[in-house]
């Protein structure tokens, strides 16, 4: 049980004295010492009480360790994005650092997808991906930046690189929004989500390029997702490109191949003339 480790590292990391945290819960400061030397078992109402103004679950101050979380996995409790409130397994993410302890963004490139989706969650691994930075990005949030490929999301096109920031509670994740998701029979995808993990949790994954059908993920099947931020490519859009009109025209002809579809299903064969 973390409870006395736990408090005592909050009330320090908001540089608050035992005399605030004491006057503020209405008990003696020498209440609140026995609680944070592990000397006194709080009951159920002092429990609630620190919770709420921690304003973190009861489960993470008592199951979590949160000392050596990373400042951008503390900034996401104290947003109120605590996974145990949310009813979902917490998720530790596996991170970097320079020496002045400000988080990297780590390159994930094509050819290092495979190795990423089994190694995810493995510290030594995560270590050993290219770092950047992007100081004009928030230093409270966690961002990785991952090389797309094909042309599912086109006009981003093929090879591009695309930054995308953690999230803790996936159900904080708005419908429209742009998304590399980890999963575990397709590994990393770029998509747009549909958020349905209240009605059935899934979320659908939808491609700006209209010729790829939109699917359903079950949120068993994901691991990871970070949420778009930038694009960096070093292809330049060609003159006179309507891309509106282009989407118009895959969307006209799509129609036109299912009305085929159904025209062959219906005749039961389909006639070919030379």
């Amino acid at each position: 049980m973390f409870f006395s480790s736990n408090i005592k590292f909050l009330r320090k990391r908001q540089r608050h004295t035992q005399d605030d945290v004491a006057t503020s819960l209405e008990m003696k400061r020498s209440t609140l010492s026995g609680y944070e030397n592990g000397v006194a078992l709080p009951s159920v109402s002092v429990l609630l009480a620190f919770s709420d103004y921690f304003g973190i679950s009861i489960d993470t101050l008592i199951r979590v360790d949160l000392t050596p979380l990373r400042e951008s996995q503390l900034f996401e409790l104290e947003r109120g994005n605590d996974v145990f409130v949310h009813g979902s397994r917490i998720r530790i993410l596996a991170t970097t650092v320079g020496s002045d302890n400000e988080e990297n963004i780590e390159l994930v490139p094509e050819k290092a997808k495979a190795g990423y989706a089994a190694g995810y969650a493995d510290p030594e691994y995560i270590s050993e991906l290219p770092i950047f930075r992007l100081p004009f990005l928030d230093r409270e949030k966690k961002y990785r930046t991952f090389q797309i490929s094909g042309d599912s999301m086109l006009p981003i096109p093929d090879g591009s690189w695309v930054t995308g920031e953690f999230v803790v509670d996936w159900n904080s994740i708005k419908n429209g929004t742009p998304c590399i998701v980890l999963t575990v029979d397709d590994g990393i995808v770029f998509k747009i989500v549909e958020n349905n993990l209240s009605e059935n949790q899934q979320i659908r994954l939808i491609s700006l390029n209209p010729l790829f059908e939109p699917y359903d993920l079950q949120v068993s099947n994901i691991r990871e997702i970070w949420k778009f931020t930038h694009v960096i490519n070093d292809k330049f859009p060609e003159k006179g490109i309507d891309m509106e009109s282009l989407f118009v025209s895959m969307e006209q002809m799509r129609g036109e191949l299912r009305e085929l579809r159904k025209e062959v299903i219906g005749n039961g064969e389909l006639t070919m003339e030379k």
